[in-house]
């Protein structure tokens, strides 16, 4: 057993050697710096956007001591990251590991360097949290809107059939429906207080500079980028695939597109049993002139139960929908009119 410990030692900090010429110290506020890492060698950065608090005279020292001055090229306030450039070539980048590599229960480092030196903190993966899904994700080969069909005609059979109360446990006061709909509440609850396309939650201490900073596994690759912005005792960390949207979605326009649809919503109850596992959809109480929402045939009194297949029952869930790849896109939203479910296609605009 001691030598497994010793093992063990001697690699995490072998791992934190080998990375620390790919973190850097961020001077970009007042106060303490905080950390930074190197994502290509022609000088990319990626760090927290929170801690970034100008949008000029910011600068990254390297682990060689040298400062150098960095441009901001946008942020990402919704997942807290920002992508800053430095005028430099043949940095050393970290390695970035595949998502589905990374498992609850793994230990992780977590590695800053406000100051001279890289620290380090260990943890262990206590939640794997996603956000709304891309539109990559989608069952490949399979027609939305059979699927729709399927789970409104699970719904109805829930509400209408002989056996309501026992249903393929669909009724109200099921265990498993109960189940199901307690897990959507926990989702919208740690969504609000976190990412918005999902984070990796530790129990890693995350202390002052540490937000930037890479969180490492045991393969010495890096699954994510840390965060204390959402206050004391909460570890999260921006998962690759958002890092990797995101740089490209800055490098390309600068900004985070976001899109918009021209509606004021609130949240309503849906008739019972109408649609299988979702109990709100959005009301629809204003509808903007000439707005996709307009142009699509949205009026005022419809609820909106889906946008691009994926449930929106709270107004938060709709917004980061209209987001990275959506923008002008043409996708199926899904409503309630009269008491009747009907399908749509709506454009998504984008606001500047």
């Amino acid at each position: 057993m001691v030598q497994i410990l010793e093992d063990l030692s001697n690699a995490m900090a072998t791992t934190v050697e080998q990375l620390a010429p790919a973190i850097v110290t961020v001077d970009a506020r007042r106060r303490l710096p905080a950390t930074g890492v190197i994502h290509s060698a022609d000088g990319i950065i990626v760090t927290a956007h929170h801690i970034v608090e100008r949008d000029e005279s910011i600068s990254i020292i390297t682990q060689d001591g040298k400062r150098h001055d960095a441009t901001l090229v946008g942020r990402d306030p919704r997942n807290d990251l920002a992508v800053l450039r430095v005028n430099a070539s043949n940095l050393t980048s970290v390695t970035w590991g595949a998502e589905d590599d990374l498992k609850v229960g793994n230990l992780v480092l977590a590695l800053g360097k406000p100051g001279d030196q890289v620290q380090a903190t260990l943890g262990v993966v206590s939640a794997l949290v996603e956000g709304n899904p891309s539109r990559e994700k989608r069952k490949n080969g399979e027609d939305w809107r059979e699927r729709r069909r399927e789970r409104r005609g699970r719904g109805r059979r829930g509400m209408h059939g002989p056996d309501h109360e026992h249903h393929e446990g669909h009724g109200h006061g099921d265990p498993r429906h109960e189940f199901r709909h307690e897990m959507r509440r926990m989702r919208r609850r740690m969504m609000g207080m976190a990412l918005a396309d999902g984070h990796i939650a530790t129990d890693v201490v995350m202390y002052p500079g540490f937000s930037g900073g890479p969180l490492v596994s045991g393969d010495g690759k890096v699954y994510g980028i840390n965060t204390s912005g959402f206050g004391r005792g909460v570890s999260l960390s921006v998962p690759v695939k958002t890092i990797d949207s995101t740089i490209s979605t800055l490098l390309a326009h600068g900004r985070m597109r976001q899109g918009f649809l021209g509606v004021g919503v609130q949240p309503v109850r849906l008739p019972e049993g109408l649609v299988e596992d979702q109990e709100t959809g959005l009301l629809v109480v204003s509808v903007d002139q000439d707005s996709p929402a307009g142009q699509a045939g949205i009026i005022v009194g419809d609820i909106i139960v889906t946008l691009d297949e994926e449930s929106v029952s709270q107004v938060d869930e709709l917004l980061s929908l209209l987001t990275g790849d959506r923008v002008g896109q043409e996708l199926p939203i899904e409503i309630v009119r009269g008491g009747e479910m009907r399908d749509m296609t709506v454009t998504i605009a984008e606001r500047v």
